[in-house]
């Protein structure tokens, strides 16, 4: 098997090969106009969005715009297969988004993404990673945990959003 280079990007020393997970799989930062196609990746994997808020193609492009290192796709060739939006706050970083297309899991995609993830965390000095994962996910909850992270039960999450299409 030829050993095929990474594809082009501005954060070329991100870009690595997946091929002992799948020939040709490439995971990067996301170009802008590569954001349209992550918001259809999410709908067409099941993974639920608010689309009028938080979600909306404006706002992640401004949230890209300010730190476009932080989104990751991983690219089956030209195909958009899998998705990640990381975020920190500084002491934690979040792994936000997981989703890879249905016809591409269960081939490392969704385990690459993480551990790509916090290889990107921990270049900016985070040492704790967390996941949010709603509570009928259990494919998702079994990955999390065969990657080393833990359920924590003794911690819950509270929300209060402006908007429902927060």
């Amino acid at each position: 098997m030829i050993q095929e280079k990474p594809l082009y990007s501005p954060f070329s020393d991100w870009a690595f090969s997946m091929s002992s997970v799948i020939p040709r799989t490439r995971i990067r930062a996301l170009k802008e106009h590569e954001l349209k196609d992550m918001i259809r990746l999410w709908s067409e994997s099941g993974l639920p969005s608010r689309p009028k808020g938080r979600d909306s193609h404006s706002r992640l492009k401004r949230q890209w715009e300010n730190d476009p290192d932080l989104f990751l796709g991983a690219f089956h060739g030209t195909n958009m297969v899998g998705v990640a939006l990381l975020s920190h706050d500084g002491r934690k970083g979040w792994i936000n988004r997981l989703a890879v297309h249905p016809d591409y899991r269960h081939r490392g995609i969704a385990a690459a993404l993480i551990s790509r993830s916090e290889t990107i965390l921990r270049k900016r000095g985070l040492h704790i990673f967390c996941a949010h994962i709603e509570a009928d996910r259990e494919e998702s909850m079994r990955l999390l945990e065969k990657s080393g992270y833990s359920h924590e039960t003794e911690i819950f999450y509270f929300t209060k959003r402006d908007s429902k299409d927060y």
